[in-house]
């Protein structure tokens, strides 16, 4: 699932190409918005949620002179592998099957192609709060709030830290990647419940220095190195030597998704029933 810098910079390359410009013409492959025409709307601007994209516009008001223009938001998730790509009109668009597009816009300057996307939406700019409300402290965002990120992580001290940062209710946009590299380097175990994480503000606070460490790049990298195998310290690197103490990195389920730590560095062990290593 791409993290928040990856949204972040998406919503940026969207942004550039689309902003201040006005539909041409729109396509929509879900079913819930197969009969939706922005063509005429005015692009505002677009800007990411944690994990989620917000495409805001405004349309036109169609009642004649005395209608009202509407501010109208599209959303959309990339979940795992959704993506949109933005092409010079007459472009080739490559790189996705064409039975995974889900919209395309257009302006007289751009056309902005959604692959594989999840929960698409059109709601009014007003009720955005319906679709993202729900979130946590957005780690790029412009209203970060560290306090307040901790209060929610702490509110349930059982939960497994491994999971409680996946949980973007808690702070959103830290992924898979994210959570087994900020907890290797802070030397905690993914499965330590999170009341006794011995510096719960600390790991927030590096959360959001290395999420912001790489957006505007596509390359993620917590290592500092940029080199490909050389930007990790244990995310994708099961059985090979951790890069502080040689020991095999390990791979394991928790929750829905993997984990992958240094049980040297990380040494807490994993309840009985995780014993298993997946195959990966």
């Amino acid at each position: 699932m791409p993290e928040g810098d990856t949204v972040w910079n998406t919503a940026r390359v969207l942004d550039r190409a689309l902003a201040g410009g006005r539909l041409t013409g729109s396509d929509f492959r879900v079913p819930q918005l197969a009969t939706t025409d922005l063509t005429g709307a005015v692009v505002n601007g677009c800007a990411s949620r944690g994990k989620h994209l917000l495409l805001r516009l405004t349309s036109p008001g169609t009642g004649g002179s005395g209608s009202r223009d509407t501010a109208w938001t599209l959303h959309s998730h990339l979940r795992m592998d959704g993506a949109w790509r933005t092409y010079a009109p007459g472009e080739r668009w490559t790189g996705r099957p064409a039975h995974l597009i889900r919209v395309v816009l257009r302006t007289a300057e751009a056309v902005a192609v959604g692959y594989h996307l999840h929960e698409v939406a059109l709601v009014p700019t007003a009720e955005e709060d319906a679709l993202v409300g729900h979130l946590g402290p957005d780690l790029l965002g412009p209203d970060w709030d560290a306090a307040e990120a901790v209060r929610r992580l702490a509110t349930d001290p059982g939960a497994r830290v491994g999971e409680a940062l996946l949980d973007q209710r808690n702070l959103a946009g830290v992924g898979n990647l994210y959570k087994c590299e900020l907890l290797f380097l802070r030397g905690i175990s993914p499965w330590t419940p999170v009341a006794e994480v011995p510096d719960l503000p600390g790991l927030v606070d590096l959360a959001q220095r290395l999420l912001a460490a790489n957006r505007g790049r596509w390359t993620q990298s917590t290592t500092g190195s940029l080199r490909r195998g050389e930007t990790s310290y244990v995310y994708g690197r099961r059985a090979q030597p951790c890069r502080r103490c040689g020991t095999a990195v390990r791979k394991r389920e928790l929750g829905d998704r993997v984990t992958y730590w240094c049980p040297s560095c990380q040494p807490d062990r994993p309840p009985a029933h995780h014993q298993i290593d997946t195959i990966g």
